[in-house]
């Protein structure tokens, strides 16, 4: 989906890009570790994330282990969207969340890859699309 982001706004994203304001959870050492974006577009000051399945229901593979705050998984990745949802803005940077049922999947989540994806996109990111 980044790639397609890519296309559509004319330009390449950071990827994993991690800011340094936007921290999670300390560790054993103290130390919190920079949260990653999966795109950032610095000349738009843009952030897209794009949201599978995991991030709105559970799914063993990817809830398995406990995180160092104590908290499942799942929890931890819900923390981390909603920080994202409310530090950006604060930082100036526009935040898009791209959900994986806005696009054709199958019943596991599993998206086909259809040319609607790209007009999907196109609509959600037509703000920033260059003229």
């Amino acid at each position: 989906m980044v790639g397609l982001c890519d296309e559509v706004l004319g330009e390449q994203s950071l990827r994993q890009h991690r800011f340094a304001f936007l921290t999670g959870d300390r560790g054993p050492t103290g130390r919190a570790t920079r949260l990653p974006v999966d795109a950032f577009y610095p000349s738009l000051q843009l952030v897209v994330e794009f949201h599978e399945i995991q991030h709105s229901q559970s799914v063993a593979h990817f809830d398995k282990r406990q995180t160092v705050s104590g908290v499942s998984r799942g929890e931890q990745r819900r923390r981390y969207d909603e920080l994202r949802r409310a530090v950006l803005p604060m930082h100036g940077i526009d935040l898009v969340i791209l959900d994986y049922s806005e696009f054709e999947h199958g019943s596991a989540g599993r998206l086909k890859r259809t040319d609607q994806d790209r007009r999907v996109i196109e609509d959600r990111l037509r703000d920033y699309i260059k003229p």
